[in-house]
């Protein structure tokens, strides 16, 4: 009986993608493993395998086709012996709303590991597979295995190089996710380049998003200006701003806070976690400051729900980070906890795969509250916007030499401006005042940061 493939759901947040690339065409035999297609989904470009084996009898979907909503037949799949033209004419001929939607409803998440697909198994977020940003392959080549009989998990264009150059992919290091061979790999181990501009160049192949297209065009007044679409990434961002704004009902405050005692104890753990590798930032300081804040203050620690609110008992934060494809918010997770080596390495490498655009849905979906820092861009003060449906978010600018009353005489201090957006909603404007208090008394006694 042939199989439909309908488009997954691959964030939790997905609701319809962009079908960027397909891998194979009709006629193609697939196995469980092989990349079909590339997907770009609400938050990145990811890669779409296959579950089942057999030959793709038809597809329904045009590559480069945008939202196509989450359940919709893409193609179908024909098992061993079955008649291609037979199984191509048992596609459905239209996809309902309504299908559509009970699909994204059935594969939720919360109901089916983000599977979203009948030809695609349920996944733990860190088995879903980053994209690679290989192009110009026209499509996936069967599986691979090595000597041990483990598949060799390689992307199309690595593979499609390794048969020309003659390289056995079972002799190749992967430098991508989970060890995955990439083109770079493979023109490394032909001798095409160096092993460390190699690397190189396999991040930037994965980092690279897929390029938008651009028309030239002249406005009205003469004015020549290209016309950019939008990737799904900044349609989300767009989209989810928007909402915040208009339904949010948003209040700051805002406050100075002296930063000398956080700089000088910076300067002291630093020295003694030296020889361990690890270098504190402000903002791994400032992180774990909100953190304990939330803590003290629970009454912040919340997210509006409709008629319920959410009260957490710990203090995940998210933290704004400015990636290629647009912002995006990975996760330091028990924040409230965690000590701040341990805080300061989790960014480092959770910012680094979000600039590469290899965060899992996990390192970046939920969170309870949020840090946006542009104090490295000389920023003195701003207001950010809630990310729902997060109560807060927490908006620090520069550290800057300001005139300032210490014990009532004038002083110069490094000064910082903290300010904090509310939803009205869920957290009353005492309760947020509570909470920049005890946020700014934890960065001027920062001794309560390590014990």
């Amino acid at each position: 009986m042939p199989t439909p493939i309908k488009m997954p759901a691959l964030s939790p947040t997905m609701e319809e993608g962009t079908l960027a690339k397909w891998l194979v065409k009709p006629g193609d035999k697939v196995e469980a493993g092989d990349i079909m297609a590339e997907i770009e989904t609400d938050k990145a470009t990811m890669e779409f395998e296959a579950v089942d084996e057999g030959t793709i009898a038809s597809i329904a979907v045009d590559e480069g086709s945008e939202g196509v909503k989450v359940g919709t037949v893409i193609a179908m799949l024909a098992e061993e012996g079955e008649d291609l033209d037979e199984a191509a004419a048992a596609a459905p001929a239209e996809n309902s709303d309504s299908d559509s939607d009970s699909e994204a409803q059935d594969r939720s998440p919360a109901k089916a590991g983000a599977s979203g697909s009948q030809s695609e198994p349920s996944k733990k977020p860190e088995e879903t597979p980053a994209s690679t940003g290989d192009q110009e392959v026209a499509r996936a080549p069967a599986a691979q295995k090595d000597d041990s009989g483990e598949r060799i998990i390689a992307s199309p264009l690595a593979r499609r190089i390794a048969e020309q150059e003659g390289v056995d992919l079972a002799s190749v290091t992967g430098s991508g996710p989970r060890g995955r061979i990439v083109k770079a790999d493979v023109e490394g181990a032909a001798g095409g380049k160096a092993s460390a501009p190699a690397k190189q160049d396999a991040t930037a192949e994965m980092a690279e998003p897929r390029t938008p297209s651009k028309t030239p065009g002249e406005s009205e007044y003469g004015a020549p200006y290209e016309e950019e679409k939008l990737t799904n990434v900044r349609k989300v961002i767009a989209r989810r701003l928007t909402e915040s704004k208009q339904q949010v009902p948003h209040y700051y405050l805002a406050v100075d806070v002296r930063l000398d005692a956080m700089l000088g104890l910076r300067k002291q753990l630093n020295a003694g976690l030296e020889a361990d590798g690890v270098k504190l930032s402000v903002n791994d300081l400032l992180i774990k400051a909100l953190a304990r804040a939330l803590m003290r203050v629970p009454q912040c620690n919340v997210s509006f729900q409709g008629d319920t609110i959410h009260r957490y008992k710990r203090a995940d934060v998210s933290v704004a980070v400015a990636a290629p494809s647009g912002l995006i918010t990975p996760i330091i997770t028990e924040a409230d906890t965690k000590g701040l080596a341990a805080i300061s390495t989790s960014m480092k490498e959770l910012a680094e795969k979000a600039r590469e655009g290899k965060l899992q849905p996990h390192e970046y979906q939920g969170g309870t509250a949020s840090l946006s820092n542009l104090g490295m861009f000389g920023i003195k003060q701003f207001d950010a916007v809630i990310n729902p449906p997060q109560g807060m978010i927490m908006a620090v600018g520069a550290g800057e030499q300001r005139p300032y009353v210490v014990d009532g005489a004038l002083q110069v201090a490094t000064v910082m401006t903290a300010s904090g957006s509310f939803d009205h909603r869920a957290i009353d404007g005492a309760d947020g005042a509570q909470l920049m208090e005890a946020f700014k008394q934890l960065c001027e006694n920062p001794m309560g940061l390590v014990v």
